[in-house]
């Protein structure tokens, strides 16, 4: 969508008011792009049957990820939904995220393959934690649209992380969490990002610049932003790109 929007200078602020107002129009213009562009992306390069794990955002659950998962599936992935219902935070993986791990764990099992996590937002943090804390059955890591490198007052969306996980941004727990997160990875990494996202500072999607992570910058609304046509080809890129890493 030709609509030219304010975007933060720091990382210390969320997005200005218009980008959020513009979410909705934003992601149906999305939508529809994808519709037009569906055919185009099978040009992407084919898969290894590798698993693929997707983690959704806040409050949203496998329905939200079907269009990468099915993306996914015809290039020749193994893509699977985590099975843990709508995202809401310790809610819904548990305290210490084991019902997580758990779900990787037994994708690892099955499959006798490292598992690739793609987390979309929240679902990239969580993604991050998991790959620092098991990374024996981790084979790489891509968040889009995920502020695991700053504060969640630099988004738009941290009062409704509150009322819905039920934690406080100020919780220790919630910033020791989010200062594991944000530590260099010792699997491959790749954060899709966006400066126009509408409701978190897209300067804290990313690693710092010289961290030796992998980013990718799109232009993209937060809403529905797993769905967009240049997310999905990045998606498939990265993991085209890294198909001759360590698997077992």
């Amino acid at each position: 969508m030709a609509l030219k929007l304010a975007t933060p200078r720091s990382a210390d602020v969320p997005p200005p008011g218009l980008a959020m107002l513009s979410e909705a129009p934003r992601a149906a213009w999305g939508l529809g792009r994808l519709i037009r562009e569906w055919k185009t992306l099978e040009a992407m390069p084919k898969g290894d049957g590798r698993p693929v794990l997707l983690l959704p955002g806040l409050v949203n659950s496998d329905r939200s990820t079907f269009v990468m998962r099915r993306f996914l599936k015809r290039l020749g992935y193994r893509a699977e939904g985590w099975d843990l219902g709508h995202n809401l935070g310790v809610r819904a993986i548990g305290p210490e995220g084991e019902r997580l791990m758990e779900r990787i764990a037994a994708l690892h099992a099955e499959t006798g393959e490292k598992v690739t996590l793609v987390g979309i937002s929240l679902g990239g943090i969580m993604a991050r934690i998991a790959a620092h804390r098991h990374p024996e059955m981790v084979r790489e890591v891509i968040t889009i649209s995920s502020p695991f490198a700053g504060p969640p007052t630099s988004t738009n969306v941290w009062r409704q992380f509150e009322w819905l996980t039920g934690e406080k941004i100020d919780d220790p727990a919630v910033n020791a969490r989010l200062e594991e997160a944000a530590r260099p990875l010792s699997v491959p990494a790749t954060a899709i990002w966006s400066r126009d996202d509408g409701m978190v500072n897209g300067l804290i999607c990313r690693e710092p610049e010289g961290s030796g992570a992998r980013a990718i910058e799109v232009s993209s609304s937060h809403l529905w932003v797993q769905m967009k046509p240049e997310v999905l080809r990045a998606v498939a890129q990265t993991l085209g790109d890294h198909s001759g890493s360590e698997a077992r």
